[in-house]
């Protein structure tokens, strides 16, 4: 599977055209369309631009195209502010040539006083660090170094369907995840190397990853289901660290006094208690840092 910039750049245009309904831009339907949403000529006139143009910036023949064209494209799709940033991203490929960054020990430090799961996010969705809290929700600590990624705990875990009771909508995110980060990123071999292993594991990966589809993982909730409390909600919400833009602080969120608050309480308070078994592994584990 390719994920050369032209090809992703293709993809994406005409996935981001198929979507767009004749009716929705003034046009008529007509009755011979062969496939869905918009035609390229249909593009190209609404963009304000030649057909052979719109044809080799789709094609990927043009990749010199002015901010001001993409700003017209980006119009007519009627791409939101990921998709329209992203577009412009895959239209000029960033070189790419600084490496992965890794955590370092402010992080885990801030990480240790904030009272709610929080963990850091690298590359390829890698997980780098985290707090007890968070562990006692995930099980970091006991997971197998490779297996300390999102990204496959969602794609390639067995048991991901189970405790993420909306796994097609979570499974969703995080392909639309990915993808921002191999236009962003568009040398990093190990990312092209996860999407192929991932693509050939999990036919929905591989449909979603062909859908084109991005989003910053921002904010939101998902549901979980713990096999020691059950199911139970929580929120999310996503920082940047300054200086450190490959980096990514997730915070779960719960309403104090809800359900989903006394079952995290649960949850930290089985992991308390468990700790002495296996302190010196788990603790060990958890400060390590890693660099991917």
């Amino acid at each position: 599977m390719s994920n050369a910039p032209a090809d992703d750049l293709g993809g994406f245009l005409r996935s981001r055209r198929a979507r767009i309904q004749p009716r929705d831009v003034g046009l008529p339907a007509g009755d011979r369309r062969r496939v869905p949403g918009l035609r390229r000529e249909e593009v190209a006139q609404l963009a304000g631009v030649s057909v052979d143009y719109y044809v080799r910036l789709e094609q990927g023949r043009d990749l010199n195209v002015s901010d001001a064209i993409l700003d017209s494209v980006a119009r007519v799709l009627r791409l939101d502010p990921t998709e329209h940033a992203h577009l412009r991203i895959l239209a000029h490929p960033p070189r790419d040539t600084a490496p992965a960054s890794s955590s370092r020990p402010g992080i885990q430090g801030l990480l240790d006083v904030i009272g709610a799961p929080a963990f850091v996010l690298g590359r390829c969705m890698d997980v780098l660090a985290w707090n007890a809290r968070a562990d006692a929700v995930m099980d970091f600590s006991r997971m197998e170094r490779q297996a300390r990624n999102m990204a496959r705990h969602a794609f390639l875990n067995p048991e991901a369907s189970a405790f993420y009771p909306d796994w097609e909508a979570v499974a969703a995110e995080t392909a639309a995840h990915l993808r921002l980060d191999s236009a962003r990123h568009p040398a990093d071999r190990r990312l092209a190397t996860m999407v192929a292993e991932l693509s050939a594991a999990n036919p929905v990966f591989e449909r979603l990853w062909t859908e084109h589809q991005v989003k910053e993982k921002s904010s939101g909730g998902k549901r979980l289901c713990h096999p020691l409390v059950g199911e139970f909600e929580v929120g999310y919400e996503t920082l940047t660290v300054p200086g450190a833009p490959d980096l990514l602080i997730v915070v779960y969120t719960t309403e104090t006094g809800s359900a989903a608050a006394a079952k995290l309480a649960l949850l930290l308070d089985h992991a308390e208690r468990r700790l002495p078994d296996h302190a010196e592994g788990a603790a060990g584990d958890r400060t390590r840092l890693q660099t991917v």
